[in-house]
């Protein structure tokens, strides 16, 4: 009795665990549930255009800020309203967002809408070497993340 209880704890042990490592093994498109493919590749166009050659934590970071407007009563309450929010993302006003995203672009979006988010709420984000209204300026720095410094 003693051994069929052990083999069958073990049993149960290596079943989840070849449920969890099956999780695992999906691809970011399937992994995405809570919206729509369209949005998912909008997010992964956007963090393209915006965090091409920062590192893979400043795309999360790009990702979550769209997501972080997205839920604020300030923006629009939908991705592609956020991103093609007039002014609002410099890629898609510059036709970048159209660029191909590569896997880390799709890995990122998939990481910022499922809640990581590495800026501590930021709304803004910029380059202080590129940025040219002196407004964003005054927002409340949150984290500095490769070239982008990201705000509230």
């Amino acid at each position: 009795m003693r051994n069929r209880k052990a083999g069958l704890v073990l049993l149960s042990c290596i079943l989840a665990l070849t449920i969890m490592l099956g999780m695992g093994l999906k691809t970011a498109e399937t992994d995405i549930v809570s919206a729509g493919q369209s949005d998912y590749h909008l997010l992964a166009r956007v963090i393209s255009g915006e965090a091409r050659g920062e590192p893979y934590v400043g795309k999360v970071a790009v990702g979550a800020v769209v997501m972080n407007r997205v839920k604020s009563p300030l923006f629009p309450s939908t991705i592609p309203g956020v991103i093609y929010q007039k002014w609002a993302f410099t890629s898609a006003h510059d036709g970048q967002i159209n660029i191909e995203p590569d896997p880390d672009s799709y890995r990122a979006a998939r990481d910022a809408m499922s809640g990581w988010d590495p800026t501590g709420g930021a709304l803004y984000f910029y380059n202080p070497a590129r940025a040219t209204s002196s407004w964003i300026f005054t927002r409340v720095v949150t984290c500095v993340i490769g070239n982008h410094y990201f705000a509230k």
